[in-house]
């Protein structure tokens, strides 16, 4: 069957048709079309802090430190299971994706790090694997922070950019995402070394936020950033990553990059999120917070103390990765505290055998809302 088509107008009408064309066009010309729809920048995402290193089948961790972009987080959580000594599933509901990257950070007053394992959608929801360690490399329980978050679409016109990376051993991009609509890179180095180039990110000074979180499903892995030349063009970010024996690693790896943005890409929404960068002092567009009031850094090092006034908004999250040349790595010694608005990080970095060393790292805050 074909479908009818109407006859043309004709006569008086076909007058009047063609005049409401003709201002319709002018119109058009007069006032700029809307853009083509953005995915959101995150499409998905997922937060969890496990306060529980032994945890019972389906344990439900935190509520006020985890939430997540699928219907009702409030009602429909997160759930952790234990696979295995210092190895854990964390479950994140109806956020299925093959794409997109993880974070996590260990919470624990002893010496550990923790890195994510892998990661894989199932049925509707998206697990992530994350195994921690002992400075020997030796695996055990250990509390950490897991962030899960996956953007595609069109360039994002909203404040700040974001970026974000997952590579292989060679340096081939497994995932990637630029707010900018440009494509990242990365060039292999020497062992454990690697370049990663994201273009049209950030400003000519150093300006945002990067974290940096090993993937190694067989071995225990840390990395960090251990050089950034910032450019108008783009952002150069150097990675290192090293084994339990403090030797140069050859993993996998995911980076993220959030300038005026929160850790997991968004820009107000969420209004209350900030971020700090240590490197011997605090340069400025590196030092923010949402809300417009200053970031301070206190503390000997062991721990360092971040305050981050007026962002202080359950539920939230937080991520923490060491800046420098050598084998350092850093984490929370405790959850993160909230007063009168007022977040409370405490970071702790450690050197070979787990000692306790003042090194320059970033963190990162984020509430959901």
């Amino acid at each position: 069957m074909y479908a009818r088509t109407a006859a043309p107008p004709n006569g008086p009408v076909r007058v009047v048709l063609l005049v409401m064309g003709m201002l319709a066009a002018l119109l058009a010309a007069a006032i700029p079309t809307a853009g083509p729809a953005h995915a959101a920048v995150p499409d998905q995402y997922g937060f969890a802090y496990l306060d529980n290193p032994t945890p019972p089948p389906g344990y439900v961790p935190d509520p006020s430190r985890q939430w997540g972009s699928w219907a009702s987080p409030s009602t429909n959580p997160v759930k952790v299971d234990q696979i295995g000594l210092g190895s854990y599933v964390v479950h994140f509901p109806q956020i299925a994706s093959r794409q997109g990257i993880a974070h996590t950070t260990a919470v624990n007053r002893v010496p550990h790090w923790c890195q994510i394992a892998g990661w894989q959608p199932v049925g509707s929801g998206e697990d992530v694997y994350v195994n921690c360690y002992l400075p020997s490399g030796a695996p055990d329980n250990s509390s950490f922070t897991v962030l899960f978050t996956t953007s595609t679409g069109a360039p994002s016109t909203r404040t700040g950019s974001y970026g974000y990376v997952h590579s292989d051993i060679s340096g081939a991009v497994l995932t990637q995402y630029n707010s900018a609509g440009a494509v990242n890179s990365v060039s292999k180095g020497a062992t454990g070394i690697w370049k990663v180039w994201l273009p049209s990110l950030g400003v000519s000074t150093f300006a945002g936020n990067l974290q940096v979180t090993a993937v190694d499903p067989k071995q225990g892995a840390r990395c960090k950033v251990s050089d950034w030349v910032p450019g108008a063009s783009g952002q150069t970010v150097e990675v290192a990553c090293h084994n339990a024996s403090n030797a140069p690693y050859d993993t996998q790896w995911t980076l993220s990059y959030a300038y005026q943005r929160a850790v997991h890409g968004p820009a107000f929404p969420p209004k209350s999120f900030g971020h700090l960068w240590y490197n011997g002092s605090l340069p400025p567009l590196t030092n923010y917070n949402s809300s417009g009031a200053t970031n301070t850094l206190g503390g000997s090092g062991a721990p360092f103390a971040v305050t981050m006034p007026s962002v202080a908004v359950p539920s939230d999250t937080a991520q923490a990765t060491a800046f420098g040349k050598g084998p350092e790595y850093c984490g929370f010694p405790i959850p993160w505290g909230r007063t009168s608005g007022t977040v409370q990080l405490s970071v702790s970095c450690y050197g070979p055998g787990g000692k306790a060393v003042k090194a320059p790292f970033f963190t990162a805050y984020t509430s959901a809302f």
